[in-house]
Order: structure tokens, then sequence, then C-alpha cells
């Protein structure tokens, strides 16, 4: 027997943890069936490294994604019965009037499109200890290929929090839970709210399939925020971790920008990412004295939860930064009249921005 404190349930689509909890797995299902493709190929259409959309009578319903090994992976969408030989011939089709050879497939699979999400990321309406991830959690078409990242954001965003919940000292000491389980339901709040965002950008895609390929690929350029992952945000959409608010380049909720530092006088430039450290928050006193991070900061960097560091402007006229000591950056876009605070979480999304000394102490209470 094992025993733990929380379960995560990643297995796959048809879950058998989210079915033994009853929790309700509800979306469309279009109708669309395509084959998939893993081909070596002898053609005379140009090679190109980026993905080829074909249209064939107003409609694109081949897609060509060139892979490793010069391996071809050919997405086709099909009617009736699927079979290898009838997604070829559809793809000789559409590559007409250019000559395409077979030489030796590695996969052939099909896939039939499913559009759908749990009810609850989290069991007791985000309180529990059972929590889905992945395609356990949400499923959709392949198009715009968010699944995988999707999946991964999921379990970057919920690692952290288990590791703060499981080394909360002050819930572990005092029983007091709220804040182990405001953590928790967070998860379902972000994540879900995603998932659904990524399940209609992919429903949009794919019935964009049959029109013409160039309203397909105005599609993907309007979602394009989506699909990088780079546009997914956490703002206004009622989470404990995100205190909404904005100051200059940051913005709670948005992805933490990676800008340079300045060099110092015996270094080159480095990035904003150089100072994360896996697992921790990052806490930047923007022209702030660091004497003044307080007891909660203080704690929460003992404990090894979070790094600090002092951000000053550039030194008028200055190339390059005298000044190395520890804890201290400077960074080119920091004007000398800015005085703020800004909390970096694990997952790279800013948490926390503002001027109020003692807002930013109450946000980082979670931590300890």
């Amino acid at each position: 027997m094992i025993r733990s404190r929380h379960v995560v349930g990643a297995d796959v689509a048809r879950s058998t943890v989210r079915t033994a909890l009853g929790i309700n797995f509800t979306g469309t299902k279009p109708e669309m069936t395509w084959a998939v493709l893993d081909t070596f190929i002898d053609t005379d259409f140009p090679v190109c490294s980026e993905i080829v959309t074909f249209q064939l009578n107003q409609e694109s319903r081949v897609a060509w994604i060139p892979r490793e090994r010069d391996l071809a992976r050919f997405y086709v969408l099909l009617e009736g019965g699927i079979t290898e030989e009838r997604a070829k011939e559809s793809i000789r089709a559409h590559m007409a009037p250019h000559r395409v050879d077979f030489v030796w497939t590695e996969w052939f699979s099909t896939f039939e499109v499913k559009e759908r999400i749990a009810s609850t990321f989290v069991t007791k309406e985000g309180r529990g200890c059972v929590i889905l991830a992945g395609d356990a959690a949400h499923v959709h078409s392949v198009n715009g290929g968010q699944g995988l990242n999707t999946g991964i954001a999921d379990a970057f965003g919920l690692a952290w929090r288990l590791v703060y919940v499981l080394t909360n000292k002050t819930a572990n000491k005092t029983g007091n839970k709220t804040a182990a389980q405001d953590l928790i339901k967070s998860y379902d709040t972000e994540r879900r709210v995603v998932a659904q965002g990524v399940i209609d950008v992919a429903a949009t895609l794919v019935r964009e399939t049959v029109r013409t390929a160039k309203s397909y690929v105005s599609a993907i350029e309007r979602n394009a925020g989506y699909i990088t992952g780079m546009g997914v945000s956490y703002d206004g959409i009622g989470s404990k971790l995100i205190h909404d608010s904005s100051v200059g380049l940051w913005t709670a909720g948005h992805r933490c920008p990676d800008l340079y530092l300045m060099p110092t006088l015996d270094a080159e430039a480095k990035r904003l990412y150089s100072l994360l450290s896996y697992g921790r928050h990052l806490i930047l006193h923007v022209g702030r004295p660091e004497s003044r991070a307080g007891g909660v900061a203080n704690r929460a960097i003992s404990d090894g939860v979070a790094r600090a560091f002092r951000v000053l402007p550039r030194p008028e006229g200055a190339e390059a930064h005298a000044d190395v000591s520890p804890g201290v950056e400077v960074f080119w876009w920091i004007r000398p009249t800015d005085n703020y605070v800004v909390i970096v979480r694990p997952d790279l999304y800013v948490g926390f921005v503002e001027d109020d000394s003692q807002e930013w102490r109450n946000y980082l209470s979670y931590l300890t």
C-alpha cells in the first residue's frame, strides 16, 4: 500500500482516476477523423523546414510537417473508411502536379477529434487531494500542436505548488491548511481556464481545415499567442496567486519578460532569467533598499523558497556598472524614480507588481 497526501491523475484521456472519482468529462465530438503518417518520401516538391498546408477544391485537408531524419509527418482529413492507401492518395492529389513517392512508412494511425474538459481538476471543489493533469483533464484536436505543451505546463504549474504544500512549515506545525488549500485550488482556477482556451483555439483551427489554406493560416496567426503558449495569461480570472496589478513592463498574471541586465566592468550582459532558481520565487526590489524586505520575505528567503535582488537604474552616462555586490543588479530599463516590488513565481509568471509595501508582504504569506 502506498500512502500519500496527494495523488496526480495523469493517466491519459480515458483516465481511470477521473472515472473512479465520477468527475464529468464534457464537451463535443465534431465527427472529424484524421489519418496521420510518419513516412519517408521522394518528391520534386520544394522541401523546406516549415509546415506546409495544401489546398484542394477550396479546402485544406492535408498538412506536411518536416521532422527529424528527413521524415515527413502528414495529417490527412478523410471521410468514410480510412486506410493508409486512401491517405496516400489524398496526399498525392493535394501535392499535384508535383510527384510524390512513398519510400517507406514508419508509422500510420488515425485519430478522432474530441474536445472535452474535466468539470474540475481538483476534487472537493478545488480543495481535495486528487489532482488531474494532461489528457486526463483536457483533450482536443492536434491542430496547433498544443497538447504536449499544455500537459507540460500543467505539470510545471502543479509541481512547485505541491512542493510548497508539502514543505509549508506553518501548515505542518499548526494545522492551518488554508494557505495550502489556496495553492492547490489556484491550480484548478488557472489551468482549467487555460485548458478551455486551448480547446477553443484547437477547435477553431480544426474547423478551418475545411476552408481555404489562406483562412487556415490566418486563424493560426490570430491565435499565435495561445499556440506558442507565450500569450497565455492568468490575470482577471480570480486566482489568489495573482494580485491584479501592472507597472511598466510588468503585468501580474503575464509571463515574466526576459530582459537584459546591464553588464559589469568585467563581465558581459546577462539575462533576467539567469537570476531564476528552479522552484523558487524571485523578488525584485526595484529601486528599493534591501532592508525593506521585511520578516515575511526574509523567512521565504531563509527557507529556500525565494531569492531576492535589489535592482538599480543605470548610472547616467555609464556603459557598464562597477558595483558587483551580491544581490544587486542593474537594468537598462529602470528609471531613477522607479520604486516598486516585482514577485515572479517559479512557473515564470508575474504574481505581484506594485508599490504597496504591506501588500506584497501579504502576498508572500502563503509561502511561509
